[in-house]
């Protein structure tokens, strides 16, 4: 049953955009998310949980091991013996008159298939036939009562599967779209199967799609890599762990003293030691001679190309370990393409919507003014409606919406992000602004420092604010730049931007700089949707480097910068009213002294 609450924000936080009453029969209990505050959900757990049980048992977990014939000699590892395959346990449901060992099971019992593939089944976690705190106990326990089989898959070279870990390759994929082939061709399956998971589990999911898999219905990748290299490298510039992700960190799960470990000594495998370096000190693809590393590992491309299902993004906005340039823009591309798409994106970091203890231990500027907003205990439901029209075509469609929360936990409802009414506001940097610190040069460790005027009203910056300014390396052929808003009198943490001055233009492609030439940088800021307060400055510093960056090995030089009325800084500006916002369940928005969300 749904246990309702006397609202108490009627007539605010959105609440007049839909009848007042939420209706918990048939097809239509699940109520719009602005009708939701009054719901009361269990909290006790470490995740959040269906609103109304299912009714079904959860059977006995099976060992399923799915051969990948597609691997052959010429990839090497277990192609040679021409016996790869990717190990699955699955979870079928107790369902009364439906016998799943039966040669021919009546449409009736036939059951969708959600799934989570990743790389951590035995290497850091349980194995795959125990359900896993990460993500699968919370599938399991919700959602094979209702209905719904579970698997959770190990990529090759990790688990019980064999191969090789060639850090989300050709392989790799070809491994998950074998695994969502034979979960959708079952006597007990309806056909269709959903992929969810985060971080590598989110980026499996991306990974599927680039197949036109007629069983693969819908994704929901959380914090999910749209490609390796564009995680790693923004403009050029490299995370710290850019160079070693492979074999540093991932390829060593295919190497744990098992009788497979030779199989992982594969073509991607050892690509890997020569491209993480390669990127380092190029900055691009290294996509030379035929080298495609990166290019096999870039997945939205083949994504809009092939895919036929529908996409759930859910992403962090305070996430440092998969950036939110990740879920925006691929929302809108997504959307360009035709894909039926949908995004959740709260103020927390890598984490699920509804984990307590991740959300609660955010510093500031980087969440901890949103929470506890951030957590969404409505989340189980919400991923229980998605899958039952996407996976049974049942119930009722969802909202393809945007759903989305600023830097001081209030939510809102948009038809896209950036929302299609911005207005850009444009800041000359010697004209508008007043330079606080530092003159027009700039090396290794030094910084300068900028003050837009205070605002006269509270102002809502949501999208991705550029700077554009004329930049000339003196000393080498290449330079780098780290720029971070913040906000003047807290010191709070909105938004950063970074680049490697031989992609001055963007993109992935870099040119050859020359001492002395001066180039215009066209600097893009990370994704953010933030409040700055009436009265509050915005500072912006800039430095040649910072968090989470390395320059480029040729960027250790002194940068000109050209401070000149051609080096403009620009915001996305939105205007957004009380009557915008809506309250997510399990939350009291004025108990907390001193709250600013509406």
């Amino acid at each position: 049953m749904l246990v309702l609450l006397p609202s108490v924000f009627a007539g605010c936080f959105g609440q007049d955009k839909a009848p007042s009453d939420p209706v918990a029969d048939d097809d239509s209990w699940y109520p719009p998310v602005w009708l939701r505050s009054e719901m009361i959900y269990d909290d006790s757990d470490v995740f959040s949980r269906v609103s109304v049980n299912g009714t079904n048992g959860i059977d006995e977990v099976r060992s399923i091991f799915v051969d990948v014939p597609t691997i052959t000699a010429a990839d090497g590892g277990a192609g040679v013996t021409g016996d790869a395959a990717v190990h699955l346990g699955l979870w079928l449901p107790v369902i009364e008159g439906c016998d799943w060992e039966s040669s021919e099971i009546p449409a009736e019992c036939q059951v969708p298939v959600i799934a989570e593939v990743g790389p951590y089944y035995d290497d850091g976690d349980v194995d795959a036939l125990t359900p896993a705190d990460r993500l699968g106990r919370f599938l399991i326990e919700n959602y094979v009562p209702h209905g719904f089989a579970v698997a959770q898959v190990s990529v090759f070279g990790t688990g019980e599967s064999n191969h090789c870990m060639d850090l989300m390759g050709t392989d790799e994929q070809r491994g998950i779209d074998a695994a969502v082939t034979w979960l959708g061709t079952q006597g007990w399956a309806n056909g269709k199967v959903g992929i969810i998971g985060k971080s590598y589990d989110g980026s499996t999911p991306w990974q599927a799609a680039t197949f036109a898999n007629e069983y693969l219905a819908t994704i929901v990748p959380m914090s999910g890599l749209i490609g390796v290299h564009e995680l790693m490298w923004k403009n050029g510039s490299m995370e710290a762990r850019g160079a070693i992700m492979h074999n540093g960190v991932y390829g060593s799960f295919g190497i744990d003293g098992e009788a497979t470990d030779a199989q992982n000594m594969c073509e991607g495998y050892l690509e890997g030691y020569v491209n993480g370096p390669a990127a380092y000190f190029t900055g691009d693809m290294v996509d030379y001679a035929g080298n495609s590393y990166w290019t096999e590992r870039s997945f939205l491309d083949r994504v809009t190309e092939n895919y036929n299902g529908s996409i759930y993004i859910i992403q962090g906005m305070q996430d440092w370990n998969v950036d939110p340039h990740m879920a925006f823009p691929t929302h809108q591309l997504m959307e360009e393409a035709g894909i039926e798409i949908k995004t959740l994106a709260g103020q927390w970091a890598h984490d699920y919507p509804d984990r307590s203890s991740g959300h609660a231990s955010l510093p500031v500027g980087k969440g901890q003014e949103a929470y506890p907003y951030t957590l969404r205990w409505d989340w189980a439901d919400e991923m229980l409606h998605w899958f039952t029209w996407y996976l049974k075509n049942e119930g009722t469609q969802p909202e393809l919406h945007v759903e989305i929360q600023d830097n001081i936990g209030g939510w809102r409802v948009e038809s896209t992000w950036p929302s299609e009414d911005t207005n850009f506001t444009a800041f000359g940097l010697q004209g508008d602004m007043e330079q606080v610190t530092g003159g027009t040069q700039m090396g290794v460790g030094q910084r300068i420092e900028f003050l837009l005027p205070a605002w006269e009203n509270d102002t809502r910056i949501a999208g991705l604010p550029t700077l554009h300014i004329g930049a000339t390396p003196l000393t080498t052929n290449a330079g780098h730049i780290f720029v971070e808003m913040t906000d003047a009198e807290t010191g709070m943490h909105l938004g950063h931007a970074v680049m490697d001055l031989r992609f001055h233009a963007g993109g992935r492609d870099g040119q050859v700089l020359l001492p002395g030439v001066q180039v215009t940088a066209l600097m893009e800021f990370f994704p953010m949707d933030v409040v700055v307060p009436a009265g509050h400055q915005i500072q912006l510093t800039i430095l040649q480097t910072g968090e989470d960056y390395v320059p480029s090995p040729a960027a250790a030089g002194t940068i000109s910068l050209d401070l000149s009325d051609s080096s403009v800084f620009t915001i996305p500006i939105i205007e957004r009213s009380c009557e915008d916002l809506f309250q997510a369940p399990m939350h009291t928005y004025d108990e907390v002294e001193g709250n600013r969300i509406c």
